[in-house]
């Protein structure tokens, strides 16, 4: 089919599917470095991760420096159509020629070529502390740590992110979102759950303790994690309550971070009541916080159509949050992103309005039968036309474009 052709056919329904495809070019979606080496970064090579995060496979090509980061994601952007954003961790500061620095004395400087990269490309970037992966968060404690040794150092390390964060902003004359996700928690049942919330309020109090030019400041929740199965200091009750009295504050989504009967998109409406920014992490969790490679499944669909709708997408900020060592990494990075550019198109292709007048005059029968129908519309036809117009492969070639990188660089690393 011809998309033309596809086009009439969502014409019939009120779509137009060329400005679906210009309001598409738009969105930006922020993709994460940390699956292209399997979240180490490069401040401590040789140390395995901790603070419950755990990649499994050993997929060959990880890559190992930043060069081999750099060339790999610039493999990556020539196969993702669209508006792209950079998102980093801490522990990706690059500290050749600028001398090594732990976590709480971390500086712009040890980003430099980060953001060079990012000018280069037009790309923006967006930020994250590393609270794990550190001798000071070997007891499972940071921000709320009882010892003020180890809470006082990871608020230096949280401040320290925030001002890279403006410097990243300024420098690139975009937005920085700086979100912070600690893992701090217990095994067991706890004797006492007030007090590391109470160090973990002060602690966030003295990391947000002004706002800063270009920085939009967030905090990310989690039900559970391994070895923190029966609490979680910075829960979603909390958070959400910690943001609404911090103005500048927003509470991020991350739709693996809730018990697998939870849907993030029933929970965007919601925010959208109370906040004019929606920061989010989409991955797809299998059975838990698994961070498997995004795909186009319903929960996706549904989150996209919940910022279509909604008119949200100009508050929105659409990060990706996924990590699997045993596939091919740039193929991981392409499926995820393309996945939640798919999704976007897909709930830009609806007859919204058509939709909700249905849903308003209580025509729920009408309502179901026009879903499961656009179910079958020639979406594929209209998303290989945004490939194309965006210069970025289809759907039969981005396998084999894969695979050749796959060849000529990842498999020589080995």
């Amino acid at each position: 089919m011809s998309y033309d052709e596809a086009k009439r056919i969502y014409a019939e329904y009120g779509v137009d599917a060329d400005r679906a495809l210009a309001e598409l070019d738009r969105i930006p979606v922020s993709i994460h470095c940390w699956q292209g080496d399997d979240v180490l970064g490069f401040e401590n090579q040789g140390r395995g991760l901790s603070g419950g995060i755990q990649t499994t496979g050993n997929y060959p090509g990880r890559a190992r420096t930043p060069e081999e980061l750099m060339a790999d994601f610039d493999e990556a952007l020539t196969l993702i159509p669209g508006s792209k954003r950079l998102s980093l961790h801490a522990s990706y500061a690059i500290f050749d020629g600028a001398g090594a620095a732990d976590r709480d004395e971390i500086e712009p400087i040890h980003f430099r070529p980060w953001v060079d990269y990012a000018r280069e490309r037009g790309l923006g970037l967006d930020f994250n502390p590393t609270f794990f992966s550190h001798p000071m968060a070997e007891d499972g404690f940071t921000l709320s740590s009882q010892n003020e040794d180890v809470r006082a150092f990871w608020v230096r390390h949280g401040v320290a992110c925030r001002r890279i964060a403006a410097y990243f902003a300024e420098e690139l004359g975009t937005h920085c979102l700086c979100n912070i996700w600690i893992p701090d928690g217990l095994k067991d049942v706890p004797a006492d759950r007030l007090s590391p919330r109470l160090r973990l309020r002060e602690s966030l109090d003295e990391i947000f303790a002004g706002p800063l030019p270009g920085v939009v400041d967030s905090v990310e929740s989690k039900v559970f994690g391994i070895g923190v199965e029966s609490y979680t200091v910075g829960s979603a009750e909390f958070y959400a309550c910690y943001a609404m009295g911090r103005p500048g504050v927003y509470p991020l989504l991350d739709n693996g971070h809730y018990h697998p009967t939870e849907r993030v998109s029933d929970k965007i409406s919601s925010m959208l009541v109370y906040f004019d920014k929606l920061p989010l992490h989409v991955t797809r969790p299998v059975r838990w916080d698994s961070d498997h490679v995004v795909l186009l499944e319903d929960e996706l669909i549904e989150i996209a159509k919940e910022l279509v709708r909604n008119d949200a997408l100009e508050r929105a900020l659409i990060g990706l949050d996924f990590f699997d060592a045993s596939i091919n990494r740039i193929a991981a990075w392409a499926t995820g992103t393309r996945s939640m550019q798919k999704a976007l198109l897909y709930a830009l292709l609806q007859p919204n309005g058509r939709m909700r007048k249905m849903q308003e005059e209580m025509d729920y029968t009408g309502l179901m039968l026009l879903q499961e129908e656009l179910k079958t519309l020639p979406f594929g036809t209209v998303w290989e036309q945004w490939c194309e117009r965006q210069g970025a492969p289809g759907g039969k070639e981005l396998a084999a474009r894969i695979a050749q990188y796959e060849q000529r660089v990842l498999r020589k690393r080995e």
